[in-house]
């Protein structure tokens, strides 16, 4: 971050205030990549500026914005305007329409822009279209609001929930993080049912109720990578895999969705995960890895496999 300027930073800083009161210096330092001392710093410039930041001491003491606090306008350059424009249209295809909430609060700030400004991004927002995908998987903004600030608060959450098969069921759940993957939102959380790490997916999050239990995140815990790894396991079928081949060279071919990748004796590696779909596990997945394997485990994938060896056979036979 050598390149980015005090200013900036305090004004990252600020950002982190407002958003979580009560901020420490060691938890300030930590968001913005400095030291402490740096953190402190920023918070001097802060003050200098007249911004009332005030601290208070003690285990539960930190920085917090004093009242009456007055912001400077927004301001963006024409390019971040058009960038903000596109960013929308690439994750949210309704940004087109006032009624949406995405589309109406991008048309607030395109409104209070100047002119000059705002032209290239109106008329990217009014003429751009973008193809809607297939199967729309959009949270609900409420119920996504509501688990972001029980994540925020470590506070403990019963959670309506509907599955692939349209049952809805009930959990109480600690909420971890939310974490976007490809465009689809999930909940990485510990369900007391299970008494273990779980995700679920925020769209088919029909209610969130708060409750009075708080928890503690593991210290050690990367949401990206702890979803990633929770995704290939819980599924109907099992699956075990082993590659003819090192496993840094296979590593790769793999992704973490699929399951985990293990070093075996002789240059060889195994992959074992589950799966609710053999035939795409087989024909998506593992007939794109150019190394030889075999399926060790799991019948359900062993038939699929089956059967893509015979179609891809039937293709190149006489």
């Amino acid at each position: 971050m050598s390149d980015i300027s005090p200013t900036a930073r305090a004004l990252r800083a600020l950002d982190i205030l407002q958003a979580r009161p009560g901020t420490t210096a060691a938890d300030l330092a930590a968001r913005l990549g400095v030291t402490e001392r740096a953190a402190r710093r920023y918070v001097a410039i802060l003050r200098e500026a007249d911004i009332p930041v005030e601290s208070t001491r003690g285990p539960y003491g930190g920085y917090t914005l004093g009242r009456g606090l007055r912001l400077p306008p927004l301001v963006f350059s024409a390019t971040e305007a058009l960038g903000l424009v596109m960013a929308a249209l690439d994750s949210h295809h309704a940004v087109a329409d006032s009624g949406d909430p995405v589309g109406a609060a991008l048309g607030k700030i395109l409104r209070v822009l100047p002119t000059n400004v705002a032209r290239q991004a109106v008329a990217v927002r009014e003429t751009a279209r973008a193809v809607p995908e297939r199967t729309p998987v959009r949270p609900d903004p409420e119920v996504t609001t509501e688990l972001v600030a029980a994540v925020a608060a470590q506070r403990q959450v019963e959670v309506g929930y509907r599955t692939a098969a349209g049952s809805e069921r009930t959990f109480v759940v600690d909420p971890w993080s939310v974490v976007v993957r490809h465009g689809r939102w999930y909940l990485l959380c510990h369900s007391h049912h299970a008494d273990a790490l779980r995700t679920f997916r925020v769209d088919r999050i029909t209610a969130v109720e708060l409750l009075d239990g708080t928890f503690e995140v593991p210290a050690d815990l990367d949401p990206a990578a702890a979803l990633e790894a929770n995704l290939a396991k819980g599924w109907e079928h099992d699956t075990h895999v082993v590659f003819d081949a090192p496993l840094d060279e296979v590593r790769p071919w793999i992704r973490p969705t699929i399951g985990e990748l293990r070093e075996l004796p002789g240059g060889r590696c195994e992959l074992l995960g589950s799966t609710s779909n053999p035939e795409a596990y087989a024909g998506e997945w593992l007939a794109g890895v150019p190394f030889p394997f075999t399926v060790a485990g799991g019948a359900e994938l062993r038939a699929a496999v089956a059967v893509v060896a015979e179609r891809l056979g039937r293709a190149v036979s006489d």
